[in-house]
């Protein structure tokens, strides 16, 4: 799930905690505000009839009686008390599976746009995620979000969001306009973003390929924007001559770094062990990783989205394993307990729950989400066999493999890209190399490590 905020002078010192590229909004009425601006508008025009596939989605709830028992018990799960409850009722915004889908419907034809709110300016980058949040937390929103058809009917849907999102109608929000993302606050931390990742300060048009005169910047569609691509003199590759130095194969932030992982291990638990034969969707090449180390790093929606090869060598496998879309593990503090807190300041401890819900997941998503699994045949025999994953996290769709089986690339070429909304990624190296490799990035580090630098290097 991926919220950003940006900066507003008229939010009081104590909301404005301006991080762009941060999962979620500094301030939590940003979210708030946007949710209720659909939730209200359809409670306003009563129920209107529902896109082909979103219909579907109701038929397959009301005529499958477990699916149907998971959407009615997800909904009632959800604590009636802050932060989860919206109205005076004590209902939460969304109120039951045929309310969501209505929610669906109205929210379906549009591409992430940023919120202008009276808390300031904010984008909420993954509406579905946003509409199924506290729901799917719950023990029956769990199961719910496990299930292979309810995840068969989710890829349905947001296959048919991306064609959306591929058309030119998507392309309103990406104007000069408050809300658009070349508006004042969306270019400005598009461009912090990029800039602290490698303490550069590049204009738009001198980090990314595209055409500054025309409308838009010459995007023709919401995802041709993000997709796009650099500029190349913009992130160099890290020592192209040398096979021992590993590249960054993503413009992204440290997350975890772990030596000796199992083969098998209950990656569903809290704390989130990988497990690499969950990972490589029990791929037979999958043996040459136990014991092995695995770096993880993610994505906001504010980061550039294409995969580059971390080293020089060979594509042994590539391909796409369909996976769940919006599953979360239970966590203590989750829809599915009732012991929640509030801040110091008085507010609704929503965002600790919230965060937990999204940063703390990226292990568990690596072994069940939709992701694109590349086994590479490094150059170097020292590195020898190596993975990339990249994982699809809520509406990420769409994994899309460049490269094919056999064939040769060189370090930082294109592998491939995400779709759609902020993601993970993971590098998997065997055991003998994951102990000689040095110089890893800080896990916690606040900006991105540029795509194409230097990552790490095997030991002399």
């Amino acid at each position: 799930m991926v919220y950003q905020h940006g900066n507003n002078h008229d939010i009081p010192d104590e909301h404005r905690v301006h991080k762009p590229g941060a999962w979620l909004p500094a301030d939590h009425r940003i979210l708030k505000h946007w949710l209720g601006h659909h939730v209200k508008h359809v409670d306003k025009v009563g129920e209107q009839e529902l896109i082909p596939v979103l219909k579907e989605f109701q038929d397959l709830i009301e005529n499958n009686t477990r699916i149907h028992m998971y959407f009615c018990s997800m909904w009632d799960e959800v604590p009636h008390k802050p932060p989860y409850n919206r109205d005076v009722t004590g209902q939460s915004q969304i109120r039951d599976y045929k309310h969501m889908l209505q929610v669906l419907n109205h929210v379906f034809g549009r591409a992430p746009e940023w919120t202008d709110a009276a808390a300031g300016v904010g984008m909420v980058g993954v509406p579905l995620a946003a509409i199924f949040d506290y729901a799917s937390s719950t023990p029956s929103g769990h199961a719910a979000f496990l299930d292979p058809d309810v995840n068969r009917m989710l890829k349905k849907i947001l296959n048919e969001w991306g064609k959306y999102l591929k058309s030119p109608d998507s392309v309103s929000v990406l104007g000069n306009h408050r809300a658009g993302w070349f508006g004042e606050v969306g270019y400005k931390d598009l461009m912090e973003v990029a800039n602290a990742a490698a303490g550069t300060s590049y204009k738009f048009e001198e980090m990314y390929q595209c055409d500054p005169s025309a409308p838009n910047y010459g995007f023709k569609s919401w995802d041709d924007f993000f997709t796009r691509r650099f500029v190349p003199s913009a992130r160099p590759v890290a020592s192209p001559e040398d096979n021992l130095v590993v590249a960054n194969a993503c413009e992204s932030k440290p997350y975890a770094l772990a030596h000796d992982v199992h083969l098998r291990d209950k990656f569903w638990v809290k704390g989130q062990p990988y497990s690499v034969l969950d990972m490589l969707a029990h791929d037979p090449l999958s043996e040459h990783f136990a014991g092995g180390t695995v770096y993880q790093a993610f994505l906001s929606a504010l980061s550039y989205h294409r995969w580059h090869a971390p080293v020089s060598g060979t594509i042994k496998r590539a391909y796409v394993e369909d996976g769940t879309y919006f599953s979360e593990p239970l966590f203590p503090a989750s829809g599915a307990s009732d012991d929640l807190s509030v801040d110091s300041t008085g507010r609704e401890g929503e965002y600790e729950i919230l965060q937990k819900g999204i940063t703390a997941s990226q292990g568990y998503l690596t072994a069940l989400a939709t992701r694109a699994i590349i086994f590479i045949e490094a150059e170097a025999k020292e590195i020898g066999l190596m993975a990339f994953i990249g994982v699809g996290m809520d509406e990420v769709s769409s994994c899309e493999i460049t490269v094919k089986e056999g064939q040769r690339v060189e370090k930082g070429d294109e592998l491939g890209m995400f779709h759609f909304g902020g993601s993970t990624h993971c590098l998997v190296f065997n055991k003998d190399v994951g102990k000689k490799l040095q110089g890893f990035p800080k896990v916690g580090r606040e900006e991105n490590v540029p795509v194409r630098a230097r990552l790490c290097a095997v030991g002399k």
